[in-house]
């Protein structure tokens, strides 16, 4: 009884000092999330609903591009301009990590710098651990604590590799896709189905001897988008932006500021944040499906013999999935 009554002193102090816009109480919080220890899951998910009606108020934005597209630079200066207008900005760079290693590939705050100096704004890689529903967990959770905290604007950017785009998309309210000029990724953007999550586009570095060449891009960008038929809501605007010059920044802000008003008047945005909600839990669910049967070294055996069937072309992945989940009588 002491120990429950310790642990719910813990998350009313943290969740106070939170609602306070304590940058410290921030960090330890999103710490507290990402922990993988059964008893910090359990004070995080105390936290996250205790701090759940301060949540929701920040305009939620995704970011992503290839790389190269210059992302950590344009959030740097998108971040700084957004301060400069008196807004709170907290930056969540989603990291996959990499899956041989462990490590970081990311080094947001060495490349943001004018941002990290900032004090009306906070920057944090969340690690993924290499798993779709670590993208999706803890960067939602950490998102929560970021608006209980007082944040107006979020930016989540993403590595731009792989299914982390679809991941983080589901998490924000605009996502926003980066392209460059002259390297074929006009067309690679469309051909790999960018326009599925893409909100806005941005062709970046819209600058120097780049600059006719970007305006041109961003030309045969909204052609292409015209010719696939986008009408009403759905047309997904393009602009140039440059993040070394800052040329173009308020027009990309009030692009974003414009798209989302659309959609909170339409009722749009408010629907779909409650298809994110169901989703979330719905990961979480397959999270901890998963972690059932990982923990078990009776189960985790039987998987890795299954697998191996599996893969020499003995058992149907079908017949190995019905039995795994007649383990625990799923």
């Amino acid at each position: 009884m002491a120990d429950l009554h310790k642990a719910h002193s813990l998350v009313e102090d943290l969740a106070a000092r939170l609602r306070r816009g304590e940058p410290a109480a921030l960090a330890r919080a999103i710490t507290l999330v990402e922990s993988r220890r059964h008893d910090h899951q359990a004070l995080a998910r105390q936290l996250v609903q205790a701090i759940l009606p301060q949540t929701g108020g920040a305009i939620r934005v995704g970011i992503t591009g290839v790389p190269g597209a210059g992302k950590s630079t344009l959030i740097d200066a998108l971040g700084c301009h957004l301060t400069g207008l008196g807004l709170r900005v907290a930056v969540l760079a989603v990291d996959p990590s990499s899956t041989r290693t462990g490590g970081s590939i990311l080094g947001d705050k060495t490349r943001m710098t004018r941002l990290s100096a900032d004090p009306g704004a906070f920057i944090r890689p969340s690690p993924a651990g290499g798993t779709l529903g670590g993208i999706a967990a803890r960067t939602r959770e950490a998102l929560l604590l970021c608006e209980a905290a007082g944040f107006d604007v979020i930016l989540i950017e993403t590595v731009g590799v792989g299914q982390s785009e679809t991941a983080v998309a589901d998490l924000v309210d605009i996502f926003l896709v980066l392209m460059l000029a002259g390297t074929g990724d006009e067309l690679q953007g469309i051909k790999k189905g960018i326009l599925e999550i893409a909100d806005l586009i941005a062709v970046n570095k819209a600058d120097g001897d780049n600059k006719a060449r970007a305006k041109a891009a961003a030309a045969d960008l909204r052609m292409a988008l015209h010719l696939l038929g986008q009408s009403g809501d759905a047309v997904v605007p393009v602009t140039t932006v440059s993040g070394q010059t800052g040329e173009g920044l308020e027009a990309l802000w009030a692009m974003l500021r414009e798209k989302r008003a659309g959609w909170i008047a339409s009722g749009r945005l408010e629907a779909r944040r409650r298809h994110q909600q169901v989703k979330w839990m719905r990961v979480m669910l397959e999270a901890r499906v998963m972690a059932r049967l990982t923990a078990d070294a009776g189960i985790r055996k039987r998987i890795d013999a299954l697998e191996s069937r599996v893969a020499a072309g003995e058992v149907a992945p079908m017949v190995a999935v019905d039995e795994i989940a007649g383990l625990i009588g799923v």
